[in-house]
């Protein structure tokens, strides 16, 4: 007896992979099998609807509005403030002295956190910059994520406390306002940190409409979803962006080893454009 709600067949699967390969280039393999269907069964009851194949007839019908929900869906969000925290120290101390070195005549920096989450990347970086960035300087993030609910979240700017667990005492005081009666439990960050931070959704497959000049991007996290042809050609579109000597962090279980022959390894995952 099939113990499922819904019936889902190896068709249904890969019509999943093909439609989130093609819009989002994520690579789905088998082992993801059970996550896609438990992820989706949730929209499917949600929508009254009574088979996969009838969702994804209507994912189809639906186009950009729908393949966004799907996404959200099969994706995991979880992320906590200066998670690996080496890339924010190595930030403060080699990337930001370097870029007001080089940078001292139009005193502006550009950090882009490309598959920013819910924000606390982001806001991670910014308090980087606000504490190693000189006074007078227009030092700005771009955070983009796919996924418009992360987002929204990551503008409203509010967390529970066990999101700062990467977070000093003294920066909890001087970044974050503690919630108290109905937000007993939650943060809020600084108006101060909002407002160098530029929000918004963008599919990296797409066209990237950034306009200014990009001195460090943060893609951590995100490229273990994609295959190899997907994250090469992303990696070049990155150094295509990047200035030499610009900085890429990626997460710690991914590597541009052979991938991409564009930029050096300087360890823990941080890389320097060379070409």
């Amino acid at each position: 007896m099939n113990e499922r709600e819904f019936d889902f067949k190896d068709q249904d699967f890969n019509r999943v992979k093909a439609i989130v390969y093609n819009y989002a280039g994520i690579d789905l393999n088998e082992s993801k099998k059970n996550l896609v269907y438990n992820r989706l069964s949730k929209r499917i009851r949600f929508l009254s609807m009574q088979t996969f194949s009838e969702y994804l007839d209507f994912v189809e019908a639906q186009g950009e509005a729908e393949f966004v929900h799907l996404i959200n869906a099969i994706t995991t969000n979880l992320t906590f403030f200066f998670r690996e925290n080496h890339h924010f120290e190595y930030l403060i101390n080699t990337v930001i002295p370097g870029l007001v070195s080089q940078n001292a005549a139009k005193k502006k920096i550009r950090v882009w956190s490309a598959g920013c989450s819910t924000g606390e990347e982001p806001y991670s970086i910014a308090i980087a910059l606000k504490e190693a960035v000189p006074t007078g300087w227009d030092a700005k993030v771009i955070a983009t994520d796919l996924d418009s609910n992360v987002v929204n979240t990551g503008q409203r700017g509010v967390y529970k406390n066990d999101r700062l667990k990467g977070v000093s005492e003294e920066r909890k005081k001087r970044w974050f306002l503690k919630g108290s009666g109905s937000q007993e439990g939650y943060v809020k960050v600084k108006p101060e940190l909002q407002d160098i931070i530029e929000f918004g959704q963008l599919n990296l497959m797409d066209e990237w409409p950034l306009k200014d000049a990009i001195d460090v991007i943060f893609c951590r996290n995100v490229v273990i979803y994609f295959d190899k042809p997907t994250q090469s050609k992303l990696f070049n579109r990155y150094a295509d962006r990047l200035p030499n000597n610009g900085h890429l962090f990626i997460g710690h279980s991914e590597s541009l080893y052979k991938v991409c022959d564009r930029f050096e390894l300087l360890g823990q995952t941080i890389y320097k454009k060379l070409h």
